[in-house]
């Protein structure tokens, strides 16, 4: 059976998953990391994904971030079926759709604040100038407009976390996917960049975030819990910060 390319719903979700199936063939036996996941996000939904480990998590960001593709199943991105992309338009989806944030940075070393967060503006193909200003905004965004010109070495973890979220923001993606965001942070600290994430929230940004860490999905709106590649609860919750 044809399946239509497009997928349209009065709410436009960003993110739509139909029966995802990943799994892997080690010898004789397959592993299931996600069973049937369907999943709808919408615009500015702000969601914490949790599991233990081996629950599917870090495969179903991988999924939705276009790193992987499903063994069955279909997931449309901003109304577009994802297996339909050449790997032209999944390098695209990549670097403009969806900003990544993950717990050991990846930042280049050699290069500033600045150069890191110009970056994904080089792939896209932007002039100096505009490159500059963009990367600009974005570190003022986030607290570092005083610490632009400084390299990774000269930072502190959540500064350099806080390099990382704005080289996500910096081409206005659809969707920002934190993959434990504050895992490598002191709970001080984790608790500041959490409310950078809960400012980007109501500033309009669509928020997917993994995490093992209960004191960060409170921030979320949405709480996904995964088990065995499954979903096995899906709940929309009042925040519970937790500021002690």
């Amino acid at each position: 059976m044809k399946v239509s390319q497009t997928v349209t719903s009065a709410a436009d979700p960003i993110i739509r998953l139909e029966n995802v199936r990943r799994c892997y063939t080690m010898g004789d036996e397959t592993i299931y990391a996600l069973r049937d996941i369907s999943l709808v996000v919408n615009p500015n939904e702000y969601v914490a994904v949790m599991g233990p480990s081996g629950s599917g998590k870090s495969t179903l960001m991988n999924m939705i971030g276009c790193l992987d593709t499903p063994t069955s199943g279909n997931y449309w991105l901003n109304r577009k079926l994802v297996s339909s992309m050449d790997d032209k338009e999944l390098a695209r989806a990549r670097n403009r759709e969806i900003g990544f944030v993950f717990q050991t940075f990846h930042l280049l070393s050699r290069m500033t604040a600045l150069q890191n967060v110009e970056v994904p503006l080089v792939y896209a193909g932007l002039r100096k100038k505009e490159r500059v200003e963009k990367a600009k905004l974005a570190l003022t965004t986030v607290g570092l407009a005083d610490r632009m010109l400084h390299r990774p070495s000269e930072m502190s973890g959540g500064q350099r976390q806080r390099v990382a979220i704005a080289r996500a923001l910096v081409t206005s993606p659809s969707i920002l996917l934190a993959d434990e965001p504050t895992g490598n942070l002191d709970s001080a600290t984790g608790n500041e960049l959490m409310e950078i994430f809960d400012k980007l929230h109501e500033d309009g940004n669509t928020i997917i975030l993994v995490t093992h860490e209960l004191s960060v999905a409170n921030h979320a709106q949405r709480r996904i819990r995964l088990a065995d590649g499954e979903i096995v609860m899906d709940e929309i919750v009042e925040k519970q910060v937790n500021n002690d």
